[in-house]
């Protein structure tokens, strides 16, 4: 299957290879993912920016009175900040060097090992201003300090003091964007530092500070440790409102956090990936891959990569270290199919037939393909080891696992209304203490439902409200002793019963779900003037785009989501969603699964998704013991929503559609049976055919036609027992009826049987006697029906008799 999309391409930096969780356990000879962007630092322009003038080796008197111009201050400070700038200077003049920067860099002090404030002048005062005045010397350019030797020295509000001086447009341009953002105050401080950190420590102009420039600041920050935790982390507003003004090119991903990610690997990076040293084997799978890769999603063509190169020409290699080629002798084939069966941890492989299928597939495409193109793959054609009978049972292992399925749906059904009752409850209640506790006074204690809480306000609490103009609002159960955090829990809560209630009324897949925006919503007016809501579904898994009608419950809820991400904007804001898939992040849009976490607003991803479910599903079982152990993933949500669709009555083509199956046979695996829907089912089929037929057969009979219908019965009755022929019929074995099968023989003529067994022998002895060979074949032939008769008589007698009980007259 193919996924078209018009997302944007990547551009990463990749630190830590994203696809190690999918891939065999990486060796230490395996290749990185190539990069996109390339994080590097500017190259010095051949002219250093001079904001204020060339001041490389300008005197003292010079850089003092441009710092008294740029930032004045009062007596006595302005001397005591003079005497720190006096004595930096004459220390770095005691070091080799032309300009005050090869003094710097010769003194050590560029290394970033001590901070400036270690220097001792001898006097306590003058001690304290020499971080200042190091600080004042690099918004001026006088030094340019490397980034270990800027963040070591922690200079206190550096970008006030650095935009001050440097008079660029530019700079300014960005400055008033970044004012003019929702985002926190906190957070603007953090855009500012960041881009003047980054001009400092790369000594450019604001016009020089590219993607790669910014993406090499930020992640040499936080390799280096000088994040300054989470909520601070370098870079992200700072490229946000880079790029959305226009400063990076097209190409450049919307977020620092797309900029990170390793883009879609090409055919021959995934066979580097497995460390493949056969050159003559590399070069063939990677050209299978590019061949392959055409007419093939990047996710199938990596799982192909993974299958090939990793469980299976590794594996070959581990059992027989000479092999060169693609025969592989039955010893080793065995060998290799005994190592497949096991995963690393011990645990068996339950996707060892899938593995077997692309292998087999692989074999038998090199043989196609020699035929059209002989000089290129008939070098490698070669007997497939795995024969057909070998993939062939993919068929049981689907049934076992549809079994599991079916097995895990009917557990969960019958929970289904329990769980969403609990979901809702759950964000009510967190709704309702978080509106409660916004109110509430320090150490207040609070009501809401059955549970008491304590308000609580902490100095760090008072901190966070400092820098973001609010405070996440905590709580303190009193029941249980637990500190919550009430603003963050209401906000998982939200998404949580968003995501459950969304997945059970469309069943759409995980993907389908995280790629719903505002542009999803479409209306359809009928010919009479209703107005039909509509949900368009992106095209995903089968590459066709669908629609489903929503019901009032579905856009109750979509509209609770709209509602909620334009509480204080006027629109739904723009969010960037990552395709794992793909490997690649889309253009912002007004995603309606998204979330703001610190800095970043971004669509959640699939795995968030599916740890928030389960989550929930533990936090449920706590205060309901109903639901202990009941586990639900977005994909059961699908199941559910088959199920109920097709057990109710809706025709399973107009399911498919609605699924977006292109096989009718694809909706069938997703519907689950349940045997009183099939009791159900039949007994309506029963009442329709009775309904169809004429009201004549339902007379009530007369006096004749009963006592016929008696007769029969009556004359059913033989001397071993009775005959099943239908009534009104005669019989037609011309009452033969040891041959018959209609004769049902009673237990208690068992006896009688034993003697028309001995007579028919003894007809038989003096049959073979005179020579009667026609008598003797009939003979043998009723021997042979009565043992039959017999043996059904004596198994009936042992099953003894059944009670049915009295029937119950149903309304």
């Amino acid at each position: 299957m193919t996924r078209t999309t018009s997302r944007s391409c990547s551009v990463v930096k990749g630190l830590k290879h994203p696809e190690q969780r999918h891939l065999e356990p990486a060796s230490p000879g395996k290749t990185r993912p190539r990069n996109v962007i390339t994080a590097a630092p500017a190259t010095p322009p051949a002219v250093p920016p001079q904001p204020q003038g060339d001041l490389e080796t300008a005197t003292l008197e010079t850089i003092s009175g441009l710092v008294d111009t740029i930032w004045p201050r009062s007596q006595p400070r302005c001397s005591l900040r003079r005497a720190g700038l006096r004595w930096l200077l004459g220390y770095l003049e005691g070091h080799p060097g032309r300009s005050w920067q090869q003094r710097w860099v010769a003194s050590g002090l560029n290394d970033g090992d001590r901070r400036i404030r270690e220097l001792t002048t001898g006097d306590p005062r003058l001690d304290g201003e020499l971080g200042h005045a190091l600080l004042l010397l690099c918004c001026l350019r006088v030094i340019r300090p490397s980034l270990a030797a800027f963040r070591v020295n922690s200079f206190v509000r550096y970008h006030e003091h650095f935009e001050v001086a440097q008079n660029d447009p530019d700079l300014e341009r960005f400055l008033a964007l970044v004012d003019g953002h929702e985002a926190s105050a906190h957070f603007k401080r953090c855009a500012r530092f960041d881009v003047a950190a980054a001009l400092t420590t790369q000594g450019i102009a604001f016009a020089d500070l590219s993607a790669e420039a910014l993406l090499h600041y930020a992640i040499a920050t936080r390799e280096g440790g000088w994040g300054g935790g989470y909520e601070s982390y370098v870079g992200h507003l700072a490229w946000k409102v880079m790029a959305e003004s226009g400063h990076f090119p097209a190409h450049v991903p919307a977020t620092l956090r797309g900029a990170k990610r390793a883009p879609a690997m090409t055919p021959a990076e995934l066979v580097d990936w497995h460390n493949i040293t056969d050159p003559d084997i590399h070069a063939l799978f990677v050209a299978y891959l590019t061949r392959r890769s055409h007419d093939i999603d990047y996710s199938t063509l990596r799982d192909i990569a993974a299958d090939l190169c990793g469980k299976f020409w590794t594996g070959v290699r581990k059992v027989n270290p000479a092999q060169a080629d693609l025969v592989l002798a039955p010893e080793d084939y065995h060998s290799w199919r005994a190592v497949l069966e096991i995963r690393g941890d011990g645990q068996p492989r339950l996707s060892a037939d899938g593995v077997l299928t692309t292998i087999r597939a692989f074999y038998l495409d090199i043989q196609g393909w020699a035929a059209q193109e002989p000089e290129r793959w008939a070098r490698w054609v070669a007997p497939c080891p795995i024969g057909s009978r070998e993939t062939r049972s993919q068929a049981k292992s689907k049934r076992r696992a549809k079994e599991r399925m079916d097995g895990r749906i009917r557990l969960l059904q019958p929970l289904l209304p329990a769980f969403v009752a609990a979901v809702t409850a759950r964000r009510d209640h967190l709704h309702d203490l978080l509106n409660a506790a916004t109110d509430a006074k320090p150490d207040q204690v609070l009501t809401v439902g059955a549970k008491n809480y304590r308000r609580l306000f902490t100095a760090g609490d008072a901190r966070h409200a400092e820098r973001h103009g609010h405070a996440n609002i905590r709580v303190l159960d009193e029941s249980t002793g637990r500190k919550l955090n009430v603003t963050f829990t209401e906000d998982s809560a939200f998404w949580q019963w968003a995501t459950v209630e969304t997945l059970r009324y469309t069943g759409l897949r995980c993907e389908e779900l995280l790629e719903l925006s505002q542009l999803s919503i479409r209306q359809y007016a009928r010919p009479h003037g209703e107005v039909v809501a509509l949900l368009v579904v992106a095209p995903s898994k089968t590459d066709r785009e669908r629609v489903i009608p929503m019901t009032a419950e579905l856009f109750h809820v979509v509209a609770t989501i709209i509602r909620r991400l334009t509480r204080n904007r006027p629109s739904v804001p723009l969010a960037t969603r990552y395709d794992p898939y793909e490997r690649i992040t889309s253009e912002p849009q007004p995603f309606l699964f998204q979330r703001t976490i610190g800095q970043r607003t971004e669509v959640i991803n699939p795995g968030s998704l599916r740890a928030e479910l389960g989550k929930l599903s533990d936090a449920l079982a706590v205060e309901h013991p109903e639901l202990a152990g009941c586990r639900f993933t977005p994909h059961d949500f699908r199941r559910l929503f088959a199920t109920d669709l097709v057990n109710h009555g809706l025709p399973i083509h107009i399911g498919a559609a609605l699924l977006g199956h292109l096989d009718v046979q694809t909706t069938h695996g997703y519907v689950t049976v349940f045997q009183e829907d099939v009791i159900r089912h039949y007994q309506t089929h029963l009442a329709g055919r009775r309904a169809a037929r004429a009201a004549r057969e339902y007379r009530a009979p007369s006096t004749t036609e009963w006592a016929e219908f008696e007769e029969h019965f009556d004359k059913r009755k033989v001397e071993l027992g009775n005959c099943g022929r239908p009534y009104a019929t005669p019989c037609e074995h011309e009452h033969a009826c040891i041959r018959c099968p209609l004769l049902q023989v009673d237990p208690g003529m068992i006896g009688r049987l034993d003697e028309i067994k001995t007579d028919l022998i003894a007809r038989s002895e003096l049959a073979k006697t005179k020579g009667w060979l026609g008598e003797l074949e009939g003979i043998d032939l009723t021997l042979q029906f009565l043992q039959d008769k017999r043996a059904d008589a004596q198994r009936l007698a042992g099953l003894g008799p059944i009670t049915l009980g009295m029937p119950v007259v149903r309304s």
